[in-house]
């Protein structure tokens, strides 16, 4: 079989996605909802908590937003899609360009399965029990309203701010707060790595 830049692409997507989701699974299935596994110390953590809505644990709008960034997403993957499709299609487009495309287009797929599935295919995560697997009567929620499983947490600062800091003295301070995912991850990376290495592209593209 020959490995065009398209197979390469597609393998490289659906590698990730098997990453992302065995993490996932593996979070989902073992861990209750807040607890915490030490990585690296205390600024590293596999913390479980499960959110409704965007990226790093952030929500938006109740059932209603979560059904419409669902659908939002699942539209948006399909645009990645054909653009990337088109891309590779043409010559001369950067190979960085298409694997920073090809990571954004992991992390939507990868939190997409999480609405869409999750749901249907878990029993609820709790504070005091695990969830189980395809649990005999049926998953805690319906199709598209899922939640998506974090786990990645780097608390690097947690500490008291001194009283002479500005309306913040003497308050907790955590760096880095949000918990995140592989799929958030792969997101951010990708888009930091194409605006400073392959913003020239775009600027031409445009």
């Amino acid at each position: 079989m020959k490995f065009t830049k398209g197979r390469c692409i597609s393998l490289l997507v659906v590698l990730l996605l098997v990453i992302d989701q065995a993490i996932k699974f593996a979070v989902k299935l073992n861990m209750t909802i807040g607890e915490s596994i030490p990585v690296f110390g205390d600024w590293f953590q596999i913390c479980f908590i499960e959110n409704n809505g965007m990226a790093f644990g952030m929500q938006f709008g109740g059932s209603i937003g979560k059904l419409a960034l669902s659908l939002f997403r699942v539209v948006l993957i399909g645009f990645i899609i054909v653009y990337l499709r088109k891309l590779i299609k043409r010559a001369g487009t950067p190979t960085g360009v298409l694997v920073g495309l090809s990571l954004v287009l992991v992390g939507a797929i990868g939190n997409v399965i999480d609405c869409l599935f999750y749901g249907e295919i878990f029993s609820a995560s709790t504070y005091t029990q695990v969830a189980q697997l395809f649990p005999p009567d049926g998953g805690y929620t319906g199709f598209l309203y899922g939640k998506v499983v974090d786990m990645f947490y780097f608390p690097i600062i947690d500490t008291v701010l001194p009283d002479w800091v500005p309306f913040y003295g003497g308050k907790p301070f955590i760096f880095f707060r949000p918990i995140f995912n592989f799929a958030d991850a792969c997101i951010s990376c990708a888009v930091v790595y194409m605006l400073i290495f392959q913003r020239k592209f775009f600027t031409e593209e445009k």
